[in-house]
């Protein structure tokens, strides 16, 4: 079961970082899924986003898709609401619920591909911005993402970004987001990773840089997509029911 878990790990930041995710909701399933302890789970998902995500923000920025001042905003507004979402103590049963929401957010997100390229992308008003990144701080911070399943989205749909360039924002936005819940956890003296990590993180270095490498060429997805969202499907209605 250990070698299975490593190799889903592989597989879930490959596909994430192919879009500019760093995957923390589906280490999230998977632990679920495995059983791993709840209080390992938070510092667990965002230690691996940093590498995930940190390796997709360098293959997209390199090539060019990145607009820092489409960012800026968003950062401001989610770093100081994620440093404090990582701090707020919430009982297991409703950690559960929002996380099995939040898994199901992943999985529409997933499966529901953008019809567009969005080429002509205009900046976001910035207080509504800032406003949007200290929601989806909050929220990240409170359970173990970097928020880019929800980001991601709302660029696209406001036209704000085209593809390639909300796979970068999302992954500096992930990144720092991160970065901020983690200090949050260590400060409030929750920082409690599991004793694997190093070897999850390496695992899932590897696999986000294959999969934001192949995100540029026409390699197609569709059926590791179903796959890995049939593994986050099980995970909520585990997460609901249980």
């Amino acid at each position: 079961m250990e070698y299975l878990f490593i190799l889903s790990v592989f597989v879930v930041a490959s596909l994430y970082a192919s879009v500019g995710h760093g995957g923390a909701s589906g280490y999230l399933a998977l632990m679920a899924l495995f059983g791993f302890e709840q209080y390992t789970m938070k510092s667990s998902a965002l230690t691996l986003n940093l590498f995930v995500a940190g390796i997709a923000f360098y293959s997209f920025f390199k090539n060019g898709h990145f607009k820092f001042n489409v960012l800026l905003p968003f950062i401001l507004g989610s770093i100081p609401m994620a440093f404090i979402g990582a701090r707020i103590q919430i009982n297991p049963h409703t950690y559960k619920v929002i996380l099995g929401v939040f898994l199901l957010l992943a999985i529409s997100r997933m499966l529901i591909s953008p019809k567009g390229s969005y080429e002509q992308s205009k900046n976001p008003p910035f207080h509504i911005a800032i406003l949007i990144g200290a929601i989806v701080g909050l929220f990240s911070g409170m359970i173990g993402i970097g928020g880019g399943i929800i980001l991601g989205p709302i660029l696209l749909l406001m036209h704000w970004a085209n593809v390639k360039e909300t796979a970068g924002i999302s992954a500096m936005f992930i990144l720092l987001n991160s970065m901020a819940g983690l200090a949050g956890l260590y400060f409030n003296q929750n920082f409690k990773p599991d004793p694997h990590i190093l070897l999850w993180a390496a695992v899932g270095f590897s696999g986000g840089y294959l999969g934001s490498q192949l995100s540029s060429q026409k390699l197609s997805q569709y059926k590791v997509k179903i796959l890995l969202a049939a593994v986050l499907l099980v995970a909520s209605v585990k997460l609901f029911i249980f």
